[in-house]
């Protein structure tokens, strides 16, 4: 039973308009919704579309399809009732046992097979000037579930990451260290490497407004001022150095870069984050400068008076833009250029996926069009997806001014909120103390991801950490809690009934049974299929995050009301048990979406 609801009932009533009516109705042109909760029924054929052609009025051509539906699919459609243009069909309980005895125990519920498609979803992109912060988590949780969804709907997915490891800011750190640090490293001074790295990106921001103020007071204005700070001078000849392969310039750079990927790599470990393949500027921007002579032979890019070359895209709506500055440096576009290059040579994905903020909404929008003007293959399937910036209740972070939240820290706080809320509510008892600290990283880790991920991508968000750990709220926690409930019957049943095994029951011996709260949890359950294709479609783990809090509270409604160990006969035993063990695995299988482990115990 592999096809969803919705979709056997636009198929039934496109059959009967075009045997009973004559009239040919494509099934995906079928209106069907949920039916309103006032009105009886669980799906709702909208018939105004096509009740004109048909020269009927809308109850005479309900009352017909209704009569017609029923009397052909008795063990789809148990009964219907028309309401003006809808026609509300109630769906058989034959048909809901029918759909849990075969799905109950599948582990690969929702999923699709192959469909013969490759995506690439990179995301992360750190620059190796400081540790990642909280803005990152957001794009990493994003980028990572993004890639789950797109391989749960049959696509073959890579996960790569871009290294932003060079550039003037990479070179403020380096000049900073070199000016401030009296040869100090992480192993001296205990310090994380990426934290190591980043307090000397603030200490050139703190020291560039010192070297500012003489300027400005001199009549400079600020924007110059931080032009001519000698400081700033000696970050831009650092970054020629760089470029030109100066040999002490290129050895610090790998020493310091070597201190913040191994920061970065603990951090990526401790939220479940990883790649197939990680890019590094340093080697793309190579490329990106060959295609940028390659563009100024094709005309499609040209040289200003002082050498910068630049492409005027006013034709399409926006500006001119730079790719590469006048002293032959490159910019940011010039090895993104690059990357799109090498990426499609060496994965030959039909949608590449850019997960950055947005932010850079124009620079993607600019990538794009140069890459098709320069006729690159990876041009039409590259796509940005945009996402609100996370901010604090105090405001936007800045990393140059140290405000930015570090994620570590972030985690921190998660685990110990979770500490917090576990011990208030007595919930230690029969865990041991390694136990213990392994529910809190769950509880606190799943909870920061869900709440991240539990908003639609393109809209900024505030970061609440005691709101993202609340047992009764749009959580991780009510769903994570839910789960363990759901272990916690299969513990006393035993281990058979655990997996599934002897849980199983008859369409015919409760075929008119289903009662309503055990018939609304296999419905919200029958959608995790439609579910998944629609987080696919709009790339928006929310849908996932919102789908998995419903389920959730179906369960606790059903269970609130309905015994399952228990319950009035064997079958009825049987039957929810079934249901208990398919909701089990479809939230396991839905947060696993968004990276939360689900603990099996609380």
């Amino acid at each position: 039973m592999d096809i969803d609801i919705i979709s056997q009932i636009k198929a039934a009533t496109s059959q009967v308009l075009e045997d009973q009516f004559a009239f040919s109705l494509p099934a995906g042109d079928v209106p069907v919704n949920e039916t309103k909760p006032e009105f009886e029924g669980d799906y709702t054929v909208v018939l105004f579309s096509f009740v004109k052609s048909l020269k009927k009025s809308p109850e005479a051509l309900g009352t017909e399809l209704g009569q017609a539906l029923v009397g052909r699919y008795p063990q789809l459609f148990a009964r219907y009732n028309v309401i003006k243009g809808f026609l509300n069909l109630t769906v058989a309980d034959a048909h809901w046992l029918d759909f849990l005895s075969q799905q109950h125990n599948n582990r690969d519920f929702g999923r699709k097979s192959s469909n013969g498609q490759k995506v690439m979803v990179e995301y992360s992109s750190p620059n190796t000037n400081k540790p990642l912060h909280l803005g990152h988590l957001r794009n990493n949780f994003l980028g990572w579930s993004i890639a789950q969804i797109y391989s749960a709907n049959g696509y073959e997915v890579f996960k790569t990451c871009i290294a932003n490891d060079r550039g003037i800011h990479i070179c403020k750190s380096m000049i900073a260290w070199q000016l401030f640090a009296n040869g100090a490293t992480p192993a001296s001074t205990g310090i994380k490497g990426d934290h190591f790295v980043g307090d000397y990106y603030v200490l050139f921001g703190t020291e560039q407004k010192r070297q500012m103020e003489p300027l400005i007071a001199a009549g400079m204005d600020k924007e110059q001022a931080e032009k001519e700070a000698p400081i700033m001078k000696a970050a831009q000849q650092m970054l020629v150095d760089w470029e030109a392969g100066q040999p002490d310039v290129i050895e610090l750079w790998k020493t310091m870069n070597s201190w913040v990927y191994a920061g970065f790599d603990v951090t990526y470990k401790r939220i479940g984050s990883d790649f197939d393949k990680t890019y590094y500027e340093s080697n793309t921007y190579l490329l990106g400068k060959e295609l940028v002579e390659v563009g100024l032979q094709k005309g499609v890019f040209f040289q200003k008076d002082d050498g910068s070359v630049w492409i005027d895209l006013t034709a399409d709506g926006l500006d001119q833009k730079i790719v590469q500055r006048r002293d032959g440096t490159a910019v940011y576009m010039t090895q993104d250029i690059g990357l799109a290059v090498r990426k499609y040579e060496e994965f030959k994905s039909d949608l590449s996926v850019y997960v950055v903020g947005d932010e850079q909404n124009y620079h993607f929008k600019v990538l794009k069009l140069i890459c098709q003007k320069l006729g690159l293959p990876s041009a039409d399937g590259i796509f940005h997806l945009s996402y609100g910036m996370v901010e604090l209740p105090t405001g936007r972070m800045k990393t140059r001014e140290g405000t930015v939240v570090d994620a570590d820290e972030i985690l921190d706080e998660m685990h110990a909120e979770a500490e917090k809320k576990t011990i208030e509510q007595g919930k230690t008892e029969g865990f041991s103390p390694d136990e213990l600290q392994t529910l809190y990283e769950t509880i606190g880790l799943g909870g920061l991801k869900f709440f991240l991920l539990r908003v639609d991508p393109k809209k900024k968000m505030l970061f609440n950490p005691e709101e993202s750990i609340d047992l009764h709220g749009y959580t991780a926690t009510f769903i994570q809690y839910a789960y363990a409930r759901i272990r916690s019957i299969f513990r006393k049943e035993g281990a058979a009934a655990s997996e599934g095994a002897g849980a199983t029951v008859s369409s015919a011996s409760v075929a008119t049974d289903l009662l309503p709260l055990e018939k609304a949890l296999l419905i919200t359950l029958e959608k995790y299929s439609t579910v998944l294709e629609q987080a696919g479609v709009e790339m928006s783990p929310s849908v996932i995050a919102t789908y998995a809090f419903q389920l959730a509270q179906a369960f606790n409604s059903f269970y609130n009301v309905h015994s399952v160990s228990n319950a009035e006969t064997p079958e009825k035993k049987a039957l929810r048990l079934q249901l208990a063990q398919l909701t089990a695995i479809v939230l396991k299988s839905a947060m696993a979406l968004l990276g939360v482990r689900m603990p099996e115990r609380m």
